[in-house]
Parts: structure tokens; sequence; C-alpha cells
């Protein structure tokens, strides 16, 4: 009985410590990371989105990129993008007064995080856009986020490029 209850034991146990791996150390199997600290990674270029722009009712405003180390690197050489590169963009309302267009609100903080196990399913990214100035997740399904970044598949799926 007592071998029974160990063997039982040990195989919950394995359970437990591979779901634990697949999920990512705790993150969920498909969850992209907040990205602590972005503001101090390397700002790779800004952009505004303007009214008339077909994706401006959803992505209207300033748009900041920044790259993590690891993201830097793969842009600046023309690289593949590493495990655990990130590339922000944060999506601020853009106020246009006196003359000036200035930022307003966070609307959105994307985020693309590498991992080609992780995100086999949509070219190695994951995608997540977090609300605001919240951690509140607003990505309910990554596909969605891949059906535009696909068609940039020969620039490893990013649409920015480091400015030189």
């Amino acid at each position: 009985m007592k071998k029974k209850q160990l063997l039982i034991g040990g195989v919950i146990l394995a359970f437990l410590a591979f779901s634990w791996v697949v999920a990512g150390a705790g993150e969920g199997p498909k969850k992209v990371k907040y990205p602590d600290g972005y503001r101090n990674w390397t700002h790779v270029k800004s952009m505004v989105i303007q009214e008339g722009h077909p994706l401006y009712e959803t992505f209207g405003g300033i748009h900041h990129i920044y790259a993590n180390d690891k993201a830097l690197k793969a842009l600046k050489k023309g690289l593949p993008f590493p495990k655990d590169a990130v590339l922000v963009f944060d999506l601020l309302e853009a106020k246009a007064e006196d003359k000036t267009i200035g930022e307003g609100n966070r609307k959105v903080l994307g985020v693309m995080q590498r991992d080609a196990k992780r995100f086999a399913g949509t070219g190695g990214w994951g995608f997540e856009g977090f609300k605001g100035d919240t951690r509140e997740r607003v990505v309910t399904d990554m596909q969605t986020c891949f059906g535009c970044h696909e068609k940039q598949k020969e620039k490893g799926y990013v649409f920015s490029t480091y400015r030189r």
C-alpha cells in the first residue's frame, strides 16, 4: 500500500513539475510578461497614426517603440531575433493643441516576446496588450495580432527597423 501511495505521489509530482515547465515557470503557456522597466530600454523610433489611416480606429495615436538588449542587437545587426527578445510599442493618445501634437493618456502597451517554442503557432512571437496604465491583458487571441505581423515574415515578423 505504501509503495502504491509513493508511486501515485511521484506521478502527481512529475505531472506538476512538467506542467510548470510547459507553462513557462509560472507564466502560463501563452502569456507574455509585462515589460517592467521598458522605459529604460533603447527607444527605437516613434510614429503617429493619424485619422484616415486604415488602422486609426484601433491604433490611432503616438507610437513609441522600445527594444530590450536582445532585440536591439538583432535589429542593429539584421540578425534573427533570439529567445527573450522583447519589443514594446507604447501607444498614446495624440493631442493636437496650439499647432503641436503632444502625448495624451496611454491607450495600450503592446508587447512582442520571442520564444520559438512557446509561441510556435504565431511565428515564434507572443503578443499581448496591456490596457492604459494597468496590467490588464487585452489580447484575447494572438492570431489576431499575428495576422498583420505575418506579412512581415521576411523581417522576422517585425515592422520596426533600427534607425541609424
